[in-house]
């Protein structure tokens, strides 16, 4: 009994004979046929990333904003007009 490698008793083969003279240099001779890769992010995505880039909630001071709340001494107009302006700016940013 004889036992032959993988291509049997000729050698090696190529699955698809005709593709086997395709040469890779040959391909990149035409850089303008070549497909390029595109990203595209949409606007959800930008105002996630906003999110995302948010700094961390400090809970002691919102804690102590609620009880100013709760006790009426934190609500002035020039508080609520500056968070406005605040709020408007952050949100002309996405």
């Amino acid at each position: 009994m004889e036992i032959h490698g993988a291509g049997g008793p000729q050698g090696p083969q190529p699955i698809y004979p005709r593709l086997a003279s395709f040469s890779v240099e040959a391909s990149a001779a035409s850089p303008a046929a070549a497909p390029r890769d595109q990203v595209e992010i949409s606007q959800l995505g930008l105002v996630l990333d906003g999110i995302h880039r948010l700094p961390e909630i400090r809970h002691e001071k919102v804690e102590a904003i609620r009880q100013q709340i709760a006790s009426g001494t934190y609500e002035t107009p020039e508080k609520l007009e500056r968070a406005l302006d605040n709020l408007l700016s952050e949100l002309s940013g996405f």
